[in-house]
């Protein structure tokens, strides 16, 4: 063993401290890995950066936007809705439909999105049935992660693996070369979970279901105490709030006055301007303000601030839905909020929302909410822009969106234009089936014509794309490389021949699929596919077989993260509202991925023979 591939293997080791640790963001150790590679000369620049090139990166990006478009014209909503009227009252075609559902959704945008949009109907369909949402929370979890089985662009892992069989001049996975392991493994996993539905909840909870029907916003306002808070106020031209900021003012610190929404007129009409703390108010505008201290005088507070109340019809603004939205988020376990106040978190500034509400218990707190410190298993009320509250599925690391009131099924931006966003789909998967221009090509072309449509806009675009991920994987790709110029590859690889190479390439299949599994329990399954994808090849081209099979075999062990309620953000946003704990993970995933291996190894080679 040299220095160099010494030195490599440090640093690999540093890098899964650091995911496991969760100290430093995924995409900064990226980015990290990058420069001490430059710095330590075992790559070149240009070999450091070529993640950056890598046309799958692009794809990722691309598919992202797609996935927002469907969003945005309440397609995704929209199979929700036809879910619950399918199903009616059986819990058992339910559980089929959504894991059938969630998984061909999945199989076209990411499998985090559409199960975070899918988690407030299972919630109302556990409600209406009078069941714990539990029996069908781990069911979509896990639906979520085979939709990534599904087809080559239904995840990242399977877009690195079809990578890595190109660099190596082999010719990659059709779209569809997924899909039969895929149906296999999500008829299993049907299967398995209307055997195991009994035991996905403790003894004890069995039966207890919430109050029947979704929840509106007339249903928030009164869980969280909103009643007489809300207070419509218009700037008098010789207020002195005007020409100053949100921040400068401190109306929430001073009076527990909540600025909400701003109206103001624009070309003839006015239109509600989405609060921050450097907006800057202006006469004639009208605040939509949450007064929580109720022991504050309101008519002292216009008084001096020279505001002119104004008449609000409905309660709670719930008269503006279409532009003031709410929706709860409830905290997870290893968020950066816990032991904060809203106040030390900045929620505002860095979400755009305003948190009006706390639930503790089961019960609304009172008073100066903006100081309370947050405590795990708080719900939170978030209000403001709707975009905005959607957006909120993306920040998964810290809280969960667990509902959105039933208001939110008109709010689609752009519905629309649905049958528009539907099209670009059709458009870009028959491009990509029939293969005339390379899959990035297909996914951009959708884009643009999304854009066209205006199914979606270039600010929603930008926002809908995960960042981290694609930093994540840029930063990862330079580490395939470095093993494989400093023999870290070949090591691996002649270790594993050595140790069941003479048992046959299913016991080969068997240990790569195991190995990617372990590492998948502690660094993402995209970083995983990344490591693991040149040491299945290597694996293959040293015992004289075809790579299809192992390329195959870490694609599916990657996405087959059942095993722990960390080793996916899937299982991670159904963990709360399933009232789960990480045993209920281990007790069910290690099983299913063991099921999952043992089909893999005896399939897998039917489709794509040694």
């Amino acid at each position: 063993m040299n220095s160099e591939l010494i030195w490599v293997l440090c640093m690999l080791v540093g890098a899964i401290y650091l995911f496991i640790t969760n100290k430093v963001r995924m995409d900064v150790v990226a980015l990290l890995i990058i420069i001490l590679f430059v710095l330590s000369g075992i790559l070149t620049l240009p070999e450091a950066l070529a993640g950056f090139s890598d046309p799958n990166v692009i794809l990722i990006a691309a598919l992202f936007v797609v996935g927002e478009g469907l969003v945005r014209t309440g397609i995704a909503y929209q199979v929700g809705d036809m879910l619950v009227k399918v199903a009616g009252s059986s819990e058992i075609r339910m559980l089929v439909l959504l894991m059938v559902a969630v998984s061909l959704l999945g199989a076209v945008m990411s499998s985090t999105g559409v199960v975070a949009i899918f988690i407030p109907v299972v919630l109302s369909v556990a409600n209406r049935m009078g069941i714990p949402a539990g029996r069908l929370m781990m069911p979509l979890g896990f639906a979520g992660l085979i939709s990534g089985m599904m087809t080559l662009v239904a995840t990242p892992p399977n877009m690195v693996v079809n990578s890595e069989l190109m660099r190596h001049g082999i010719q990659g996975f059709s779209f569809f070369g997924f899909t039969p392991m895929g149906l296999i493994i999500l008829v299993m996993g049907i299967v398995y979970m209307l055997l195991m539905r009994g035991s996905l909840v403790r003894e004890g909870e069995e039966g207890k279901g919430k109050q029947a029907g979704r929840s509106t916003m007339r249903d928030l306002i009164r869980d969280y105490r909103l009643a007489g808070r809300a207070r419509r106020l218009a700037i008098r031209p010789d207020s002195p709030l005007i020409g100053q900021t949100l921040d400068e003012l401190q109306l929430r610190a001073s009076y527990g006055a909540n600025v909400i929404g701003v109206e103001r007129w624009r070309k003839f009409r006015r239109v509600m301007v989405t609060v921050s703390g450097v907006t800057e108010f202006q006469a004639k505008d009208v605040l939509l303000i949450d007064m929580s201290d109720p022991e504050v005088d309101i008519r002292e507070f216009c008084r001096e601030a020279r505001l002119e109340p104004m008449i609000l019809r409905g309660e709670y603004f719930s008269d503006q839905a279409r532009e003031v939205g709410m929706a709860e988020v409830s905290l997870i376990p290893g968020s950066r909020m816990l032991g904060k106040s809203i106040r030390e978190v900045a929620f505002r500034s860095h979400y755009g929302l305003s948190v009006v509400g706390i639930r503790r218990d089961g019960e609304a707190l009172t008073g100066k909410l903006v100081d309370e410190p947050l405590q795990m298993g708080d719900s939170l009320l978030v209000v403001g822009n709707w975009s905005l509250i959607r957006l909120l599925q993306t920040h998964s690391r810290d809280f969960l969106l667990l509902g959105l009131p039933a208001e939110v099924d008109e709010m689609a931006p752009a519905r629309s234009q649905a049958i528009h966003a539907l099209i670009c789909l059709g458009i870009m998967v028959v491009l990509m089936v029939t293969d005339p221009v390379p899959n990035v090509v297909a996914a951009l072309v959708a884009c643009l014509l999304m854009g066209k449509f205006r199914c979606i806009d270039m600010e929603s675009a930008y926002k809908s794309i995960h960042w981290p991920t694609l930093i994540l994987i840029v930063g990862m790709l330079p580490f395939a490389l470095a093993l494989q110029k400093t023999g870290g590859v070949d090591m691996i690889v002649g270790g594993l021949i050595a140790a069941v190479g003479e048992m046959g390439p299913r016991a080969m299949l068997a240990s790569l699929f195991a190995l990617c599994a372990l590492i998948g329990l502690f660094i993402s399954n995209t970083a995983t596919a990344v490591l693991m994808a040149p040491i299945a090849l290597g694996t293959a081209q040293q015992m004289g077989i075809s790579p299809y099979p192992f390329a195959m075999t870490i694609a599916i062990a990657a996405s087959a993260a059942f095993m722990t309620p960390v080793s996916s953000p899937v299982n991670t946003l159904v963990l709360g509202p399933g009232n789960y704990k990480f045993v209920d993970f281990v007790r069910i995933g290690v099983p299913f991925t063991l099921l999952v291996m043992v089909v893999s190894v005896i399939a897998i080679p039917w489709f794509f023979p040694f």
